[in-house]
């Protein structure tokens, strides 16, 4: 996949290389908090985690969670993607940027991209987001991408916190 690119911002495929961002971005409180703990707790943690699971998914489907970085010093400053998950028909986004970089439009600027990357180039009809319902800042997000709620998702017994549904056509 070419890297997408917008006006202050680069989406791209994750390297090896980029262990020590993944490492910090896994073990941020508020991606523990809303995400979940995926047990990365070393830079060798974060490599295999960067092979096994993102690089899988851009082989296998073409698509997944990719490296947003500013244009000026090419600096990591989140991950936003496109994921295929079973319980869902469609399509969904996630996104997540380190603390200094929050509140600062770009995860605004890099899902609107993705979305206009999965409707022109994957012929995408419709996306869906999720997130936990006290996560008052990604859900003013995804309104403000035109996505609406429409249901809590029961898909996750182990997991106590409310999630929530949003979705849009296309």
């Amino acid at each position: 996949m070419n890297p997408i690119k917008t006006e202050r911002l680069i989406l791209a495929e994750f390297i090896e290389a980029d262990a020590p961002f993944i490492l910090e971005m896994l073990n941020d409180p508020a991606w523990i908090k809303f995400i979940g703990d995926r047990g990365v707790k070393t830079l060798s943690d974060a490599r295999d985690y960067i092979v096994n699971k993102l690089q899988k998914s851009m082989e296998e489907l073409g698509f997944g969670m990719l490296l947003v970085k500013l244009k000026d010093g090419e600096f990591p400053v989140g991950t936003c993607g496109l994921l295929k998950r079973d319980y869902l028909d469609h399509l969904d986004i996630g996104f997540a940027f380190l603390p200094e970089f929050r509140g600062k439009g770009y995860a605004f600027e890099a899902t609107y991209a993705l979305i206009t990357y999965g409707k022109k180039e994957l012929g995408m009809k419709r996306i869906l987001a999720f997130t936990d319902a006290e996560n008052s800042t990604s859900i003013k997000l995804l309104k403000k991408l035109g996505l609406e709620f429409e249901r809590m998702l029961l898909e996750f017994p182990e997991d106590d916190a409310e999630i929530e549904l949003y979705g849009k056509d296309l």
